[in-house]
């Protein structure tokens, strides 16, 4: 039997080797000023009514996604809610279809579970695109989940509706489901897409306020499924977070209420961070890069050398992080963080130049 992976080599990482000045290696935006968000101390409690579902954030949740609030299960950030939904959903011996290059935490939950990972190409060549004929052609009797990410992490390639559907046409035909992670999608602003949860039953949506907003400390995540699957999930929660921090839910609660301000400062900041990420890297000559129109990252390759001594360079002589594309299947490429403020990640690029332009 194949040993059960107990730990995340990416998370030990992303907490113990990026505290730098010019962090490029996160993968959301910077923190939502707290005092921009109207919280008054008697808007708070430290307890309160939140056993399977506060109401007022159920019922914010529910005009935020267009969708009643018995398809919702409010949990802590994406992450959980991905490991829930995943663990009911599938359990040991079963298979589960991933993306690759994907998000590491996502193959390891996976992997935590018991479950029998197999993974389908997003290629660079074609922009990171999914193919459905590739997920076609690697399903099995004994596949029960097929997830993807969209925006994908780490590219941030857009999936269209389309192939969403065709995705879900091939779960449907062997009575398997669609996880998809939508905690980029919101960067997409203006065209944001409906959420897949409206394509039909087999679609599981994980979401959160964490990466697009800047407001990761609220941990305020979400799954989005029929209602039957919903309750299976509060449930299983009594085994893991049994009752979420009830001030963060009321905090959530109110910035849900105010997300069109917050929203406009975080495209604001990704527009112009963007923009500069073109002009800067798009003439290197020893970078191929795809450059995406929307989302809080992109994914680089090099195209001499190795990463790794690019990492250490950066870190050592520049004070610089990016995060290795080891950790997400593709060790040539690197993924950069878009959503510093525009005078940090300016300088933090520039860096990156000079270190690239000093390597042998």
């Amino acid at each position: 039997m194949t040993p059960r992976v107990m730990e995340s080599r990416y998370m030990q990482w992303a907490k113990q080797h990026v505290h730098v000045s010019y962090n490029l290696a996160t993968s959301g935006l910077m923190s939502y000023p707290l005092s921009r968000l109207p919280v008054r101390l008697e808007d708070l409690e430290i307890t309160g009514n939140s056993f399977y579902g506060y109401l007022p954030l159920q019922e914010a949740l529910a005009r935020h996604c267009s969708i009643g609030a018995d398809r919702i299960f409010a949990t802590l950030g994406t992450s959980l809610a991905n490991h829930i939904a995943m663990a009911v959903l599938a359990g040991p011996g079963d298979e589960i279809l991933i993306e690759d290059p994907g998000y590491e935490l996502i193959v390891a939950t996976a992997g935590y579970l018991g479950a029998v990972v197999r993974r389908f190409p997003r290629r660079p060549e074609a922009n990171y695109q999914i193919d459905p004929g590739d997920i076609a052609s690697r399903m099995s009797p004994r596949t029960k989940l097929i997830v993807v990410t969209n925006l994908h992490n780490p590219s941030s390639a857009l999936t269209s509706e389309e192939t969403l559907k065709e995705i879900g046409a091939i779960a449907r035909r062997s009575g398997a489901r669609v996880l998809v992670d939508e905690v980029y999608l919101d960067a997409a602003f203006d065209i944001t897409p409906r959420s897949a949860v409206h394509l039909g039953e087999e679609f599981v949506i994980t979401n959160s306020l964490t990466k697009v907003y800047g407001l990761s400390g609220l941990r305020c995540g979400w799954v989005l499924a029929e209602p039957s699957l919903i309750r299976r999930m509060w449930l299983l929660n009594d085994l893991f977070e049994n009752i979420p921090p009830h001030a963060t839910e009321r905090m959530s609660v109110i910035a849900l209420e105010h997300l069109d301000a917050i929203r406009a400062w975080s495209k604001g900041i990704l527009d112009e961070n963007r923009k500069c990420a073109k002009e800067l890297l798009a003439p290197r000559e020893d970078l191929e890069c795809f450059f995406p129109v929307y989302g809080t990252v992109m994914f680089p390759r090099l195209m001499h050398g190795s990463v790794d001594t690019l990492y250490q360079h950066l870190l050592s002589r520049h004070d610089t992080a990016i995060a290795p594309g080891e950790f997400f299947g593709l060790p040539d490429h690197f993924r950069l963080g878009l959503g510093g403020t525009p005078e940090s990640f300016r300088t933090g690029v520039m860096r990156l130049c000079a270190a690239l332009d000093s390597l042998p």
